[in-house]
């Protein structure tokens, strides 16, 4: 007895009435506005899925019948379940050994929408268990209702209302039999049977609803023809919406219920010209396989966003128009290195007279891994300044700052700016962080470049002017030069010339701090930057993830932030940028970074002099260029080997160093040379001598036989001397492979 009330107690609860949770009950569609009142556009709903709830009585019959004919004609009749149409699927299925379909009831079919079930024999026992509840909890009236506010209608469409006022622009009451037989047929497959897309598929459905209305006696053979041949004019895809459709949906779900009209930051004419823009370039790069684009502008005195174009067609649904790429999780390849440096220069890891090494360099890796980054350019400068590397966006000099910032600091500080998806630990994004090894979103990169704008300052995007948003706020940056002087060299169009040249997309008649970023096989590229006035930040790239044919932040983003700066000040010039303050222009050797001989230039040591800008610190630390520079160090090495000019360099050997072990094979043969390679200077003669023997090296090569020993080479000039001692030992004495090693000395 006791199990017989359980099992009894069991039963009720789980066939205890469902009632479905309340829709929104306002029809009236919201209206989005421009900063100066301009309309933008007026859109149903007010969440992702568009859905305004109307009661039955409010919906045309025609739809109710149509509705029924099509997917439950006995519905008044039977309870949860259709009896004898799940027998007939029953048989069908048996034969065709699959799941029983198309004996899903209108209370079933709501019960899924109302609580989602999973695919499979569970979920369709589930699902009937759902429609009993409904059934025991409302009227057969209400649960039509329920079907006629929930069914999906395509896009993001849900229920005849929000249908009918997009599509036709008429109230759900207003439906005629044709437009109503149209939307009842879109249920049954909402993708394929898009109005837009798919015409020709949704009139065949069209033509079967009215079949059975016919078949079910509620219209006759002549009603079902002129729906049929009727001419359904669908307002077009755009109506509603002038402008910035992503910006619109992406605001929508904060909308409070009851407001009718929001005014936006957004300038309109603006936007049209950025959505231009997009949409022009992305189709001129369609060719090398580009085909999504999107762009931000932000006033960097207020973060009111003034332009937001998330891609070049948002109605444009076979192109994956209506993905935001302003949202986007994208790996945002160099457009992060402003702010390492920036945090380097901060924390004096780094000072503006620097010297990097960009040279050919390898990191080893967990699980024997080995880490060698190169530059776009598949090129190495050598030693270059701060600014040379970060103007000329150099990977490996980029990744020698984040070894003295740390992962985790710079992580810390791309969060602090506002990049709130570097989530995972530091370990996971390693030294490949500041080469865009995470992912970001457009609008997080321009909220961070504003702020550099601001020298620091924190500011929060603003997208409404109805909302009372409160800025952060802190006390004046202490580190604002170091702000500054980043911006000066992203400024600096001489700067980057080494990559970009001094004539590029980049360079503008004003002064414009900008920055690329191109991620790995040409997925993403990126243009952001600013002036004191505005900070534009641009995306082009692939929805899907495929790869670009050769297009880079320059050629592929570059030209809209180009086109979107000189548009903004079409009518005057931005003020300049502010000095760093506290800082003063010093001349520099641009090779170490000392201070140069007087009179400038007299050392060819100190070649190139180039004004830099220098703090109290950095001057009085400023070290002149001595007389002879013997050694730049071993990091040097095999980058000064491959340098057509290297005979210019102070001398140094820098083949073999000193210390090597060489093995000889003596039943190898007579051709086991080695290569000395010396760097010397141009107009000084070169004396190359091997244990205390001159021989003939002038070329800065010399091809030597092995032979067992110890050995002294030396190199002498004008511009200083370099001694290295190396070993060579016979294989077998030994015992060692055959083949050449080469060991450092202890």
């Amino acid at each position: 007895m006791t199990l017989l009330i359980a099992a009894f107690a069991v039963l009720a609860y789980e066939l205890r009435p469902l009632y479905p949770p309340p829709l929104p009950h306002d029809a009236r569609a919201l209206e989005f506005v421009d900063r100066n009142g301009l309309f933008l556009g007026a859109v149903i709903g007010r969440g992702e899925r568009r859905t305004v709830a109307v009661p039955l009585e409010r919906i045309a019959p025609a739809f109710a019948r149509a509705v029924i004919a099509a997917e439950d004609r006995r519905f008044f009749i039977h309870g949860a379940v259709d009896g004898p149409a799940l027998l007939r699927a029953l048989v069908r299925a048996s034969f065709e050994r699959r799941l029983p379909g198309g004996a899903s009831t209108i209370s079933m079919q709501v019960a899924r929408l109302v609580e989602p079930v999973s695919p499979g024999a569970l979920g369709k026992i589930r699902e009937v268990v759902l429609a009993q509840r409904l059934e025991n909890g409302l009227s057969k009236r209400a649960i039509l209702q329920e079907y006629c506010n929930r069914a999906p209608m395509g896009s993001n469409l849900y229920g005849v209302q929000a249908a009918a006022l997009s599509y036709f622009g008429v109230d759900a009451s207003q439906l005629d039999l044709a437009q109503a037989s149209l939307l009842a047929a879109l249920p049954n497959d909402p993708v394929r049977l898009d109005p837009y897309g798919h015409w020709a598929g949704l009139k065949a459905r069209q033509r079967y609803v009215l079949a059975r209305m016919r078949s079910t006696g509620v219209i006759d053979a002549a009603a079902e023809a002129r729906a049929a041949s009727e001419h359904v004019a669908l307002r077009p895809e755009a109506a509603g919406i002038v402008a910035a459709p992503h910006f619109l949906f992406h605001l929508l779900p904060r909308i409070p219920e009851g407001q009718a009209r929001v005014r936006t930051t957004i300038d309109r004419p603006l936007q049209e010209f950025v959505e231009t823009q997009v949409r022009d370039v992305v189709g001129a790069l369609s060719g090398n396989a580009v085909h999504h684009g999107a762009a931000i502008v932000l006033d960097n005195r207020t973060g009111e966003v003034l332009a937001y174009a998330g891609s070049p067609n948002y109605f444009a649904d076979d192109d994956l128009g209506r993905n935001d790429g302003a949202q986007a999780l994208r790996q945002p390849g160099s457009a992060l290195k402003p702010f390492l440096y920036e945090l380097a220069l901060e924390r004096r890891d780094v000072r503006p007279n620097t010297i990097l090494a960009d040279v050919p360099t390898a990191y080893a890796l967990p699980g024997a891994r080995v880490y060698e980054p190169v530059d776009y350019s598949n090129r190495f400068l050598g030693p270059v300044r701060v600014r040379v590397a970060l103007a000329n966006s150099l990977n490996v000099p980029a990744v020698r700052v984040l070894e003295r910032v740390g992962v985790a600091n710079f992580q810390a500080r791309l969060r602090e700016l506002g990049f709130a998806h570097l989530t995972k630990s530091a370990d996971y994004y390693g030294l490949g962080l500041t080469l865009g090894g995470g992912e970001v979103t457009l609008a997080e990169l321009a909220r961070a470049y504003a702020i550099a704008a601001r020298d620091g300052d924190p500011i929060d995007l603003v997208e409404m002017h109805d909302a009372r948003t409160q800025q952060p706020t802190r006390d004046p940056s202490a580190h604002a030069p170091a702000w500054s002087l980043v911006t000066d060299i992203l400024a600096d169009s001489h700067a980057r010339a080494t990559a970009f040249g001094v004539d590029s997309i980049l360079t503008l008649p004003f002064p414009a701090a900008v920055k690329t970023g191109t991620s790995s096989d040409f997925r993403d590229t990126w243009a952001a930057g600013y002036t004191r006035d505005f900070t534009v930040a641009v995306w082009v790239g692939n929805f899907d993830g495929s790869p670009m044919r050769g297009v880079s932040g320059v050629t592929g983003a570059g030209p809209i932030w180009s086109r979107i700066m000189l548009e903004l000040y079409k009518h005057g010039d931005p003020p300049p940028f502010a000095s760093p303050d506290g800082y003063v222009r010093k001349p520099i050797c641009a090779e170490t970074g000392t201070r140069p001989p007087f009179p400038l230039g007299a050392s060819p040591n100190c070649p190139v002099v180039v004004s830099e800008w220098l703090d109290r610190d950095d001057v009085r630390r400023l070290s002149p260029t001595p007389v002879v520079v013997t050694t730049r160090g071993r990091e040097y090495d095999e980058w000064l080997i491959h340098q057509p000019a290297r005979e210019r360099q102070a001398t140094r050997i820098l083949f073999p160093h000193d210390g090597d072990v060489f093995v000889y094979d003596p039943h190898s043969g007579p051709a086991q040379r080695l290569k000395f390679e010396i760097a010397g200077p141009r107009a000084a003669p070169l004396e190359v001598a091997l244990d205390g023997k001159t021989i003939d090296a002038s070329g800065g090569d010399y091809l030597w036989a092995l032979r067992p020993g110890r050995f002294t080479l030396e190199a002498r000039s004008a511009l200083g001397r370099s001694r290295v001692r190396y070993i060579v030992e016979s294989a077998s004495a030994r015992h060692r492979r055959q083949g050449f090693s080469a060991v450092s000395l202890k």
